[in-house]
C-alpha cells in the first residue's frame, strides 16, 4: 500500500493524480467530464498520509459531496475511515489546493442528497443496489 492509495490499485490512482495536476484538474478515459478532487487524508491506524483520486459532486459554498461507494462492495473504502478518524483534510480542486473538513451526512441530510448524486451519476445509485450496507455520503467543506 502507498500513500497514493491504501487500497491496492496505486498505479491506476497514481495515472489519476498525474494527469489530474498536469490538466489542472480534468482527466481522461472512462472518468473523462466527472468532476474529481485529490483527497489528502491521514491513515486511521498508520498516521500515513495519502491522497486518493475521488469523483466528487460540487454543492455550492466550497462544499464538495463524495460518496463512500466502493463500488457497491460489502465493506466502505479506506479513506472513508480514515475521514472518520481525521476528518481534516486538504483537497485540491481544479488548479486549488485548500483545508476541509469531512462530516458524514446523517440520515434526513444524506436522504435529501441521494436523489441528486444518483440523478448526477447513475453508477452511485448501481452500487448501492449492489450492497446491503447503507452508502456514506461525506461533505468536505473548505476551511479557508
Amino acid at each position: 500500500m502507498t500513500p497514493a492509495d491504501p487500497g491496492g490499485r496505486s498505479e491506476f490512482n497514481a495515472r489519476i493524480i498525474a494527469e489530474f495536476r498536469a490538466s489542472g484538474g480534468r482527466v481522461s478515459g472512462p472518468l473523462a467530464g466527472t468532476p474529481m478532487l485529490l483527497l489528502h487524508h491521514i491513515g486511521a491506524r498508520s498516521g500515513v498520509a495519502r491522497i486518493t483520486p475521488l469523483a466528487c459532486s460540487p454543492r455550492g459554498g466550497g462544499r464538495f459531496a463524495v460518496v463512500a461507494a466502493n463500488g457497491g462492495s460489502r465493506a466502505h473504502p479506506g479513506w472513508y475511515y480514515n475521514l472518520k478518524a481525521n476528518p481534516r483534510v486538504t483537497v485540491e480542486v481544479g488548479t486549488e489546493t485548500f483545508p476541509a473538513r469531512a462530516a458524514e451526512l446523517d440520515g434526513a441530510a444524506r436522504a435529501k442528497l441521494w436523489p441528486a448524486l444518483v440523478a448526477e451519476s447513475p453508477s452511485v445509485g448501481e452500487f448501492q443496489a449492489r450492497t446491503a450496507r447503507r452508502i456514506p455520503v461525506v461533505m468536505l467543506t473548505r476551511l479557508d
